[in-house]
This record gives structure tokens, C-alpha cells and sequence, in this order.
């Protein structure tokens, strides 16, 4: 007898469908469930029928088969051709497109005009040059005390933060507020923002020309709020801003500076709330990191 869905014990697939939000799967591949069993017993039956055999007139006069060329069908004549159907690859949207020059042009124009932070957000919501805010809901800009000592800034938003309009809100962010309450933080003594406004389809990595596109945005944003201490959170933002090569295990803990305009930040390279929340084992060091994060931010009050 062929296993179904339907077959499942309710308590066993309701501790399956726990675990899988727990490890952040919050969407499905397909608007309807598959069932991958039924398709596994169509293609067993499929294999084990017997393969059709040439047509002996199709033979050739050397004993090899010959093989004609299907008619063409003329446009309107009724007839199907018996050609089998070529079959060429639907269009994604997921498939990036690489914008030409005259983009990465207007992007720096539009954030150099900007002269205040609601400046800058106007700015973003009128560029169209990033394939990045066509599939997204909404775009997500900053969240916190725009006059804070301290501007965090991550990779770009999750599902949570694109319905909502506002970064770091799913279960990242909740961390992250964990993180900022045990050193005496919050988002009213901080301001928080992304490198990249826009969602990217499945949560995925953003690719070079989205990130380079949104850096003189990201660039203009530090210049303008003008923080005393910039916290990068992950590979994407610490890579990007530090404009370095090294992996952010690598560049974790260790005092950087960041040129803004005239003045040099200092800049803390850190994990990811999402990576620890994969890797609880390092928030012991995303936890060193946020201890001398706290002791340079005193230092700078006594100053």
C-alpha cells in the first residue's frame, strides 16, 4: 500500500511543522501541498513499461534506422506536428537582472542629493534601478534613534521585516534586542538599518551588483546620521563597509574605522543575530563582542 500525507499521526506532523519554524522555514515552495509519494509510484509505472519498438519500414537498406524529420506545421492548418515539444527554460523570479551603468550612475546622484535622512528615504523610494524592490512588499529603511552614538547595520530584510516595513522584527531582531537590553541598549539609544532596503527573493544572499547599487545609499545614511560607533552585523555589511575580503570570523572583535565624509568611526565587525540563532554555540562570541562594545561606548561619555 502507497504511504500519504493523509496517513502522517497528527501529533508527529504537528512536532514536524514545530520544528521547521523553529529553524526559520516560515514559507512553502508551492502554493499547494505535493504529494511526493503519489509522483514517486507514477514514475516507478512509467519505468516499467516496455519500450516501444522501431517500425521495421523505417529500417534502411544498411540495416540502420533511419530517421525522418516530423512534418512542420503551417501556421493555421489544423495539423499538430509529431515533433515533441522543445522545451525552453521559464523565466524565474528569482533570475537577476544586471542593470547597465546609467543606474549605478543615478544611484550615486540620488543619495549625494540628499541632504537630510528623510532625504535619503525619499530618494530610495524613487530609484527603480534595483531588481531587488520589484519583488519586494515593501522598503524597509531604518528603525531607532536616528541621533543614537550608535548605528547598527545588517545584510538586508527577512520575510517579517518586508511585510512589516521595518528592519530587524523577526526573530533576528528579537534577538538583537536581547542583545541590546543585556548591555543597556535599546532601539530608543540606537538606530538600526541594512545595506540593502529591499528584500531579496527566498531570503537570499544579496548578489555583488544589488550591494554595490545600495552602497552609496548605505554611504550617504552613515554620513548623515553621523554615529560615533558603527556596528556591522554579519559578512555582508562588514565585508561591504570595511572593504574587505576576510570572512566575518575572521574580522569579529576586532576595532575597525570607517571614513564618513570627513570624520573616521570607529566600526565593530560582529555575528549575525540570524547566524547565531543557526549557530547558538558563537553567541559566547557575539557576547565578547557586545562587552567591548559597551566599554568603547563609555569611554566615548567620559570623554
Amino acid at each position: 500500500m502507497t504511504a500519504t500525507a493523509a496517513d502522517i499521526n497528527p501529533q508527529a506532523l504537528a512536532a514536524l511543522l514545530q520544528f521547521y519554524a523553529e529553524s526559520g522555514v516560515d514559507e512553502l515552495c508551492e502554493d499547494a501541498a505535493i504529494d511526493r509519494f503519489e509522483q514517486s509510484a507514477k514514475i516507478l509505472q512509467s519505468r516499467s513499461r516496455p519500450k516501444p519498438q522501431p517500425d521495421a519500414a523505417a529500417q534502411g537498406t544498411t540495416g540502420q534506422q533511419s530517421i525522418a524529420k516530423p512534418p512542420l506545421a503551417s501556421a493555421g492548418d489544423g495539423r499538430k506536428s509529431s515533433a515533441p515539444p522543445v522545451l525552453t527554460a521559464a523565466p524565474q523570479a528569482s533570475q537577476l537582472t544586471i542593470p547597465g551603468a546609467a543606474a549605478f550612475e543615478d544611484a550615486r546622484a540620488l543619495a549625494a542629493s540628499a541632504n537630510t535622512i528623510a532625504e535619503l528615504r525619499a530618494a530610495l523610494e524613487g530609484f527603480t534601478g534595483c531588481n531587488l524592490r520589484h519583488s519586494a512588499k515593501t522598503l524597509v529603511f531604518a528603525d531607532g534613534n536616528p541621533e543614537a552614538d550608535i548605528m547598527f547595520i545588517g545584510e538586508a530584510p527577512g520575510r517579517e521585516e518586508d511585510l512589516q516595513g521595518m528592519p530587524f522584527v523577526g526573530r533576528a531582531g528579537q534577538l538583537l534586542d536581547r542583545m541590546l537590553a543585556a548591555i543597556g541598549l535599546s532601539r530608543d539609544t540606537a538606530y538600526i538599518t541594512n545595506m540593502i532596503p529591499w528584500r531579496p527573493p527566498g531570503n537570499r544572499t544579496p548578489a555583488a551588483h544589488e550591494i554595490e547599487l545600495c552602497r552609496p545609499f548605505i554611504e550617504r545614511h552613515i554620513v548623515l546620521a553621523q554615529p560615533k560607533v558603527l556596528v556591522m552585523l554579519g559578512n555582508v555589511a562588514s565585508k561591504s563597509l570595511l572593504d574587505t575580503d576576510k570572512g566575518i570570523l575572521s574580522l569579529r572583535g576586532t576595532w575597525m574605522s570607517r571614513k564618513a565624509g570627513d570624520a573616521e568611526i570607529p566600526a565593530l565587525p560582529t555575528l549575525h543575530p540570524a547566524y547565531l540563532l543557526r549557530n547558538p554555540a558563537q553567541k559566547r562570541l557575539a557576547w565578547a563582542d557586545f562587552l567591548s562594545l559597551r566599554e568603547r561606548l563609555d569611554q566615548i561619555k567620559g570623554s
